[in-house]
């Protein structure tokens, strides 16, 4: 876990050095497909970093659609998000950061 966590606030570092401003984390969702342990601890802790103010913001994969508002201002910014192949699908196993 402690890892994971570890590696999350990398990318994130490594993705604002780059100069990027959105981030599609793949952390899985366990293996049963009900929630794993990392996929619970990278959300808790992207909430507490938009809480923070480290993060400007993200959007889990179960909310990743057109019909949440805070996606579709993401895409009135970035129109090319709306060929994303994870839009509308619910997918547990991701999440999008806005750095």
């Amino acid at each position: 876990m402690h890892e994971a966590l570890q590696r999350l606030e990398q990318e994130i570092a490594e993705a604002r050095n780059d100069g990027l401003t959105l981030l599609k984390l793949i952390h899985g969702y366990g293996s049963t497909g009900v929630g794993g342990d990392i996929r619970i601890a990278v959300q808790a802790r992207l909430r507490e970093m938009a809480n923070d103010g480290a993060i400007r913001g993200c959007v889990f994969g179960e909310e990743w659609s057109k019909s949440s508002e805070d996606v579709w201002r993401l895409m009135q910014e970035r129109p090319e998000l709306k060929g994303d192949k994870d839009l509308g699908r619910r997918n547990l196993g991701i999440t999008v950061v806005m750095l």
